[in-house]
């Protein structure tokens, strides 16, 4: 009986540290929105109190009537998905060159001695000085926005890689070839499973990147996206619409990073580290 008893309270006591744990991670994305809530709170507060005027930097509640107005005359929606098939297109652009020119001059000495010092010297050009440059080449079309967001995206893709195939420990290599893995193979099980933690966050590095290149891109004589709504705010003397841009770029950056967090996790699932959550 005493048997059973003892049985019963651990099956009690595992189905509660399973709801715990179902309740903590329900529970945890909502700390992230502690800081910014208060602070919205506190500014809110601020201007209410008298303590500032709010003009030049609306409080939330102004801000938020200004998201409601753009979003019922269907405007936010329009700049915002302008916004995000320029950063998807060029994205995908930045990530296919960036990991084939960086796995490439990571595994061969001779590529990375004739092209890295080359890439090197390009990125360190900041992102304005290429927008004369596109639209001479490219005019002010989407296909300059795209390259120019491509580029952003390239270099912390490309210097991921590379730096990553570079630091995977010679004696897992060795150890490869001592069972004579075919280059196919070696690449399977030895490099790529070496340089995926490296790669994720290159991705996304590269994609937060894309997001910063985006707003100067959309310089480039754009009539939509939320790059033309800063500029348009600018114009007209709208602080509020100016803020209501900055938080939607704040928002859909957050929210792609966290997509593409939680795509990539799956091949990470290996990994026993210690800042895992």
């Amino acid at each position: 009986m005493s048997l059973v008893l003892t049985s019963t309270r651990n099956e009690w006591a595992a189905v509660r540290g399973e709801a715990a744990r179902a309740g903590l991670a329900l529970l945890r994305p909502g700390l992230g929105l502690i800081l910014p809530v208060g602070l919205a709170l506190l500014w809110e507060l601020a201007v209410y109190a008298g303590w500032s005027t709010g003009r030049l930097v609306p409080p939330p509640s102004v801000v938020f009537a200004t998201f409601a107005e753009l979003w019922s005359a269907g405007e936010l929606q329009t700049h915002a998905l302008a916004t995000m098939s320029r950063v998807a297109a060029g994205f995908v652009c930045g990530v296919a060159a960036g990991t084939v020119l960086g796995a490439i001059t990571g595994y061969s000495m001779l590529s990375h001695r004739l092209v890295d010092p080359t890439l090197q010297a390009l990125r360190s050009i900041p992102s304005i000085a290429w927008v004369p440059l596109f639209i001479l080449w490219f005019g002010i079309f989407e296909a300059s926005k795209i390259i120019l967001i491509a580029v952003g995206v390239f270099f912390p893709v490309y210097l991921g890689v590379m730096g990553a195939v570079i630091s995977v420990d010679r004696k897992i290599v060795e150890v490869g070839r001592a069972f004579r893995l075919s280059g196919f193979a070696m690449v399977r099980r030895i490099l790529l499973p070496a340089v995926l933690p490296a790669y994720v966050l290159s991705l996304r590095a590269g994609l937060g990147l894309g997001w910063m290149f985006v707003v100067a891109a959309e310089f480039l004589g754009a009539s939509t996206g939320l790059g033309f709504l800063l500029i348009d705010g600018q114009q007209l003397g709208k602080p509020a619409t100016i803020v209501a841009a900055i938080v939607a770029f704040a928002i859909l950056g957050k929210a792609t990073d966290a997509l593409l967090a939680l795509a990539t996790a799956p091949l990470l699932r290996w990994e026993d580290r210690h800042g895992r959550r």
